[in-house]
């Protein structure tokens, strides 16, 4: 079983947008065609209030609170359990399935979204769990980086940052620059007449 994978279904949940029926389908990828198919309108409810629990558990890892981001993934392992069973069409692709047979989408892709994130939480912490340093973003990130040093979701963001932090420095020294041109000197005032 590829817990990773099923770890980055929950950062694209909650990096979806989910205005309608048709956004939540976009969410599926073309593995998952099935899903794509079966979802209906119930679903959506779902699955924004599950995005929204699933963003606090990555605010709280940003944060260093570990207990609320544990607390939380063990209401929503109650909320979508896990029931592993095998699945495959013959001998040669045997592979696991986090919800038992006829379970709905919702069911199916969250219990399999939640079980990836506590298992990523077991194996590398919370802190793992990002939220993108770039106030225009805010987007989500699993930190695989070998010094926990990640700060933004995606190297264009880390771009588009730090070329804002670099034109608004350099927008600061032009300003400085110029109210030290106006302000007159100290020696130029002393050789000003005075009438």
């Amino acid at each position: 079983m590829n817990f990773d994978a099923y770890a980055r279904t929950g950062v694209d949940l909650v990096n979806a947008r989910l205005d309608d029926l048709d956004d939540l389908r976009a969410l599926f990828p073309d593995d998952n065609a099935w899903m794509r198919d079966e979802v209906a309108d119930r679903d959506v409810a779902i699955f924004r209030r599950a995005q929204k629990r699933l963003r606090d558990v990555f605010e709280y890892g940003t944060s260093g609170r570990d207990a609320q981001a544990v607390t939380e993934l063990n209401a929503l392992l109650e909320a979508f359990p896990v029931q592993p069973r095998i699945s495959g069409h013959d001998s040669s692709d045997w592979h696991m399935h986090v919800t038992s047979r006829g379970a709905s989408v919702s069911a199916e892709y969250l219990a399999g979204a939640v079980w990836g994130l506590s298992v990523w939480l077991c194996e590398y912490g919370s802190a793992r769990f990002g939220v993108c340093a770039d106030d225009r973003c805010g987007n989500v990130y699993l930190d695989t980086s070998s010094n926990c040093c990640r700060r933004f979701c995606s190297e264009r963001c880390a771009t588009r940052s730090h070329v804002a932090a670099h034109r608004a420095r350099k927008r600061a020294a032009i300003g400085e620059q110029v109210t030290v041109a106006a302000q007159p000197t100290a020696g130029a005032d002393a050789l000003t007449p005075v009438s």
